[in-house]
């Protein structure tokens, strides 16, 4: 593990994180997390059929003892329905980590940033760990690393959107700024999309739709493994700055004449 990512006192290998939703079967999901490599799988604990007893959820299809589970509080609207989801992840035996989302909007997914403020501050008052999710705003970041927030995860564009990287000038300031890891998370449609994100020094990616409803999800999960290794290791070689004209690729001293 030369290039270890760390969240939360965890220390991971792979920077692709994967959603869980949308999946057209379990045995699709999981050849899907065990193509693509991942380490963090997040589940929407809101979304489980937890009143049905009896009934196997996306729990049981997810190989614990394999995969990190990173619970999540999508569907949630307001900071006080994420702190009882969060407190449900946690009597379930999850870690005491979590994803958070607080969106009140049903139609452009958006989340709310006062919301997400006022929610993180309840779960870390509570001890959980907190990954919440963002739009691409350099103080709202800065305002929840100072709370004590573990990561900080902007929108790349809206959720399910497949528009992939169209907030690179504001998700290049977060990262500047931040000293937590820096998730770019949602709206990813393609493996260079995860490329773009990890150049620009997104410390992670985390991708679901563009997976789960590719033709073929463990194909698609492959190729963004290899796009965010690629776009890694782009950002650790140091890219070479763009310039508005051309370069000859070849020394012009000693030129035969």
């Amino acid at each position: 593990m030369t290039d270890p990512l760390h969240i939360a006192g965890r220390t991971f290998h792979s920077r692709l994180m994967l959603g869980t939703g949308k999946y057209r079967t379990p045995e699709e999901m999981n050849a899907a997390l065990a193509a693509s490599g991942t380490e963090i799988v997040t589940v929407a604990i809101r979304r489980l059929p937890l009143d049905t007893p009896g009934e196997k959820t996306l729990l049981d299809y997810v190989d614990w003892s394999r995969y990190t589970i990173l619970p999540n509080t999508a569907g949630c609207a307001t900071p006080e329905e994420a702190l009882r989801i969060a407190r449900l992840a946690r009597a379930l035996g999850l870690p005491d980590w979590i994803k958070l989302e607080v969106i009140p909007d049903a139609k452009y997914l958006l989340p709310d940033p006062i919301g997400t403020l006022e929610a993180a501050r309840l779960l870390i008052e509570e001890g959980f760990a907190v990954l919440p999710y963002i739009n691409d705003d350099p103080v709202l970041a800065r305002r929840l690393e100072e709370i004590g927030c573990a990561t900080v995860m902007p929108l790349a564009s809206p959720i399910g959107s497949g528009q992939g990287m169209v907030n690179f000038e504001q998700i290049k300031i977060i990262i500047e700024q931040a000293t937590v890891p820096v998730v770019v998370d949602a709206g990813l449609g393609a493996p260079s999309d995860a490329a773009l994100a990890m150049e620009i020094g997104a410390s992670a990616v985390l991708v679901n739709t563009a997976i789960a409803q590719a033709a073929n999800p463990a194909l698609m999960a492959e190729g963004f493994k290899r796009g965010v290794e690629a776009g890694r290791l782009a950002y650790r070689a140091g890219r070479i700055p763009k310039r508005p004209y051309a370069t000859a690729s070849s020394p012009l001293e000693g030129v035969v004449r």
